[in-house]
């Protein structure tokens, strides 16, 4: 096949409806990320599920550790499996239906039970929830024309944070009562009976998860079309699917801007998902935030990040795809910066001392406002790196080979996955402090934006 014909073809126009269907996709799988990994089930689960939150974020960096190593290996091959036999709609429902029995499980994690049964029903969920974000986003190269591919990415990315900060919002208004009184952020008593005492509000975000991501993942079943090629018996699918991974991998030695795209992608992706996962973690542990803190800390993060995605959704259009994503590196790196150098009574590393006076209200120390400040540069920029590098790579490859190299662009995102959370979780256990482990993050995201800076866009041109 000619890849830059192919790369160039046009592309079938879909309908408005058949376009919705598919970003939806991404508003019923946000709600998963934004209450579950990072700033309600995941703080739980280091702080309050066990007595030692030291241990608690070592066990979390190594849950993430290992369900990224599991992403790592098996993403490629399945993206190229998807691309011999056609379809793309049965393998998100199977990986659906995994990811919804997992989070519906987590209601069992009561304080004081198991870290590990949890910790595998977590490990289930992400992997389930990663491969099948592999294949809805190798659906994007055959809805709409390599120009909008940016536009509906990002839009599709603030509509996935709008559906968790939704979720959110829920659960900080109507479930989440204070520890000490009891109470929502409202002034309600929790829904349902919940007990924060007993970790309720924060278990019950698992089923929570499962039901949106049930109902919200339906228009893209039955309005968005998928690939119509005539579906191989799984054998066959499997064989051809090995063969072609093998031949894209060989096929990367002579599209070496791919191959860099992805080399840099790998590194700083692992950056930006460390900070997602751990950053409530750390705030947590280092500010003793409570499921209502974090949960507005949350919302105030999602706020930002959707109207960061829908001005970079304009951006991407007019300056590029890189650039967005170069743009929000610099961003995030400055912010973790911020992050790992604040914490009770100062900021930057101590050199701007803080007052620790209480003001008895929310965030009520000057330190836990400058981390706020902190995490809206992060809610900024953490969408429109994601989205723009989704659009980076569907500019730079044609739809019939989307498949496998989405799968790849799923391994560049997980393939050293792994170091970052098992460097903070390794370097807190030495040291015993969360702030030395969460600077392992910086490295990531700085490594990584230095060689996207030397990779061309589109990434197929030549270096």
């Amino acid at each position: 096949m000619d890849i830059a014909a192919g790369r160039m073809e046009e592309r079938p126009r879909t309908s408005r409806l058949g376009i919705a269907g598919w970003m939806l996709f991404d508003w019923a799988a946000q709600p998963f990320f934004t209450v579950i990994t990072t700033f309600i089930f995941a703080p739980y689960f280091v702080s309050r599920l066990t007595a030692d939150p030291a241990h608690g974020q070592a066990v979390w960096g190594y849950t993430l550790t290992v369900a990224g190593i599991v992403i790592a290996l098996l993403s490629p091959v399945l993206g190229a499996i998807a691309d011999a036999s056609g379809p793309r709609k049965p393998w998100i429902a199977f990986f659906a239906a995994v990811k919804i029995i997992s989070l519906a499980l987590l209601w069992n994690a009561a304080p004081g039970s198991s870290l590990i049964y949890t910790a595998i029903f977590l490990a289930l969920a992400t992997v389930a929830a990663e491969f099948s974000i592999v294949f809805n986003d190798s659906m994007m190269t055959r809805l709409v024309s390599e120009k909008e591919v940016g536009r509906i990415s990002n839009i599709a990315w603030g509509l996935g944070y709008l559906g968790g900060m939704i979720v959110l919002i829920a659960v900080v208004a109507l479930i989440a009562g204070s520890p000490q009184t009891g109470k929502t952020a409202i002034g309600l008593e929790p829904l349902f009976g919940l007990d924060p005492a007993k970790g309720e509000d924060a278990r019950i975000t698992g089923p929570i998860s499962a039901a949106w991501y049930l109902v919200f993942i339906l228009p893209m079943f039955l309005f968005t079309p998928d690939a119509t090629r005539a579906r191989m018996s799984m054998a066959k699918a499997t064989a051809r699917g090995f063969e072609e991974l093998k031949g894209t991998l060989a096929e990367l030695k002579e599209r070496a801007g791919i191959l860099r795209f992805l080399i840099a992608r790998m590194i700083f992706q692992d950056g930006v998902n460390g900070l997602l996962a751990l950053g409530g973690t750390f705030a947590a542990g280092m500010f003793g935030w409570q499921t209502m803190e974090l949960g507005l800390y949350g919302i105030i993060l999602n706020v930002v990040a959707i109207f960061g995605c829908l001005y970079a959704s304009r951006l991407d259009a007019r300056l590029g795809s890189k650039t967005i994503v170069v743009a929000s590196l610099v961003s995030l790196t400055i912010a973790t910066l911020g992050i790992v150098s604040t914490g009770p009574g100062f900021t930057l590393f101590g050199l701007v001392p803080l007052g620790s006076t209480d003001s008895g209200g929310l965030f009520g120390t000057a330190a836990e406002k400058a981390y706020i400040l902190y995490g809206l540069l992060v809610g900024v920029a953490f969408g429109p790196v994601q989205a723009s590098s989704r659009s980076y790579l569907a500019r730079s490859v044609s739809p019939d080979e989307a498949g496998r190299y989405f799968g790849l662009y799923a391994l560049s995102g997980r393939a050293t996955s792994f170091l970052a959370p098992a460097s903070v979780a390794t370097i807190t256990l030495v040291t015993g402090s969360a702030r030395i482990g969460m600077m392992a993050l910086v490295a990531f995201l700085a490594v990584g934006l230095v060689i996207l800076l030397r990779t061309p866009y589109p990434a197929h041109r030549p270096l």
